[in-house]
C-alpha cells in the first residue's frame, strides 16, 4: 500500500475508527516528539511541542500507530501511554 492508496493526494484528512485524521498527522508528531525531547529546546517550545503530540495522539491511537511502532524514549513512552488511559 502506498500513501496516496490511503489518503488521494487532493484529500487532507480521512475517517479512521471513528476519528478525523488530518494529513501529516505522523510526521507532525515525529517533529514534535524530537522537539519535546531534545534537551536544547527551550521550556516553551517545549511546552508547545508537548500540547501538540497531545492533541495528536487520539489520532494516532485510532490509526493504531502505538500497536505497531514502540516508543523508545520512556517519559515519551510515559505520555502517549497515560493519554490511552484517559478517555476523550
Amino acid at each position: 500500500m502506498r500513501a496516496e492508496d490511503v489518503l488521494a493526494d487532493q484529500q487532507n484528512q480521512g475517517q479512521f475508527n471513528g476519528v478525523t485524521v488530518r494529513k501529516g498527522t505522523v510526521g507532525a508528531f515525529l517533529a514534535n516528539a524530537r522537539l519535546w525531547l531534545d534537551e536544547s529546546s527551550g521550556i516553551d517550545d517545549k511546552a508547545i511541542a508537548e500540547r501538540d503530540i497531545l492533541d495528536a495522539l487520539p489520532a494516532l491511537h485510532a490509526l493504531g500507530l502505538f500497536d505497531i511502532v514502540q516508543v523508545r524514549d520512556s517519559a515519551l513512552r510515559e505520555l502517549v501511554s497515560a493519554s490511552a488511559a484517559c478517555p476523550g
